[in-house]
């Protein structure tokens, strides 16, 4: 696992100066775009008779947990430190126009793209049972806000917008998690539970979430308080995080909602009353670079990944309708909403456009999928996942920046 790990640090940092040096892409986007191209460059050598590099890439790639090293290591570290700074003091001004989006927004999405997914493979040759459409509705609709935050805000994009999409990204990856659970066990048992037990299940799922990040904060809070010493400090949020997150799993409630509510209030309260100039200052800069390092690994892995997903001409058919399915669902439940109701958003006028083409899908995506129990369902779904996340980092991501100029240039608040 160490020699693993190595390769994966050698290689993002390569990658990584290769597009600073060359190519400039937004770090997150231009990794990505490079291993991708590596990855198809080994495939083509391999078709000409040269396999060694792609065999090589293949056997690491298939010993790496991609659910485990990122449901369990990366993704409390990289909620925990997008939730660190974020001003809640702004959030709570937009609570609701979050909670709605992260909540119903993401629900309405998992509904549609299911039942969409469950009409239209049929029309491509392929069948997919609709429980399992549902799952993937559900491990497709949370969005990603590494790449875009950093590009709505280069972009000058309105505060407002930049608090809306990462409040929104952060918390719809929880509900996400938690909304994949339920559909699964229902897919798999092969029965759907009573209304009674579902919402127990959300209940212990989500509210269990929320409840323990509250104490877990709290109480790194207390720690903080009580020294002044920036090494110890950084050590205690580190170590609240990672043991946080495992008790989530252990207890089994939401870790991903634990991490988002510890982040806020060590990222507030914590920031504002617990810790000298110094520590914040050490805190800030500590989980900023290990948010940046956890990130072009991650998406790294998910360019190379492509060496190990069987695709032909029927699969590829059914990813691309799958985008357009992603994008409508996208638009029907974030999008609209927001065009349609102004005053209860309170946002720029050409805001839905911007969440709407914003609303990317990452590692959360791909480590939901790959969670799945192996079979054909697991095959395709992986592959559809896959196209979805390419399409969306590599072609939304790299045209946000023209939509938000576009959609929010001299706009002011709605209503």
């Amino acid at each position: 696992m160490f020699e693993i790990a190595v390769v994966c640090l050698v290689l993002t940092a390569l990658l990584a100066y290769v597009n600073h040096r060359f190519i400039g892409l937004p770090t997150t986007i231009g990794v990505m775009a490079v291993a991708l191209l590596l990855s198809l460059g080994l495939i083509v050598l391999d078709r000409l008779g040269f396999g060694a590099l792609r065999e090589y890439e293949a056997a690491m790639l298939r010993s790496i947990d991609f659910s485990d090293l990122l449901m369990e290591g990366m993704l409390s570290l990289l909620l925990f430190a997008g939730a660190l700074h974020i001003d809640l003091s702004e959030l709570r001004a937009h609570r609701w126009q979050v909670g709605l989006l992260a909540v119903a927004g993401t629900a309405l999405s998992t509904a549609i793209v299911g039942f969409g997914l469950h009409w239209l493979l049929p029309m491509v040759g392929l069948e997919l049972s609709l429980g399992y459409c549902l799952v993937f509705g559900a491990l497709i609709s949370p969005t990603d806000p590494i790449a875009v935050i950093g590009i709505l805000k280069s972009a000058g994009a309105p505060r407002s917008v930049n608090l809306v999409v990462s409040g929104e990204s952060l918390f719809n990856d929880g509900v996400g998690v938690v909304l994949f659970s339920l559909l699964l066990t229902m897919a798999t048992r092969g029965e759907v539970p009573g209304v009674g037990e579902g919402a127990m299940l959300l209940m212990h799922e989500a509210g269990g979430g929320l409840l323990l990040g509250g104490v877990l904060g709290l109480a790194m809070f207390v720690m903080l308080r009580s020294i002044d010493n920036y090494q110890v400090e950084v050590l205690l949020t580190l170590a609240g995080v990672l043991g946080g997150y495992e008790l989530a799993s252990m207890v089994h409630v939401s870790g991903p909602l634990a991490m988002v509510v510890a982040g806020l209030i060590v990222g507030n309260q914590g920031r504002a009353y617990a810790m000298s100039d110094t520590t914040r200052h050490h805190v800030d800069l500590f989980w900023e670079l290990l948010d940046e390092i956890l990130n072009a690994v991650l998406f790294v892995l998910l360019g190379l990944e492509i060496v190990v997903i069987a695709f032909d001409m029927q699969t590829l058919t059914a990813g691309l309708v799958t985008i357009v399915i992603a994008l409508l669902a996208r638009l029907l439940a974030v999008g609209l909403p927001v065009a349609a109701m102004p005053r209860v958003f309170r946002l720029p006028a050409g805001a839905w456009k911007v969440l709407t083409w914003g609303g990317l899908r990452g590692g959360i995506s791909v480590a939901l999928v790959l969670s799945l129990p192996a079979g054909p369902a697991r095959d395709l779904l992986l592959a559809l996942t896959y196209v979805v996340v390419v399409f969306s980092i590599l072609v939304q991501g790299l045209t946000i920046k023209g939509v938000v100029v576009r959609a929010l240039k001299g706009d002011a608040p709605a209503g």
